[in-house]
């Protein structure tokens, strides 16, 4: 499955509230999410209207990692 393209930093955050990330800082266009799930994990979202495939990719890709599954997985999960 493809990441899709017309995605928001807010958009991404409250999808991620299924996976304990609740935001814990917002400052100028960034916000940064934390969950206590496996652990203490933060991640930075831009706060902007549409990611960057490569952004999101990226983003994606470090919570798969965290959570130890496999990227599409979340993708499928998430979208």
């Amino acid at each position: 499955m493809k990441v899709p393209r017309d995605t928001s930093g807010e958009e991404l955050a409250k999808l991620l509230k299924r996976y304990g990330y609740e935001i814990t800082r917002h400052t100028g266009s960034h916000m940064r999410l934390t969950t206590l799930l496996k652990g203490e994990h933060h991640i930075t979202i831009p706060k902007h209207k549409f990611l960057k495939i490569g952004t999101l990719n990226s983003i994606l890709a470090d919570i798969s990692n965290y959570l130890e599954i496999d990227k599409q997985d979340l993708i499928k999960e998430l979208f």
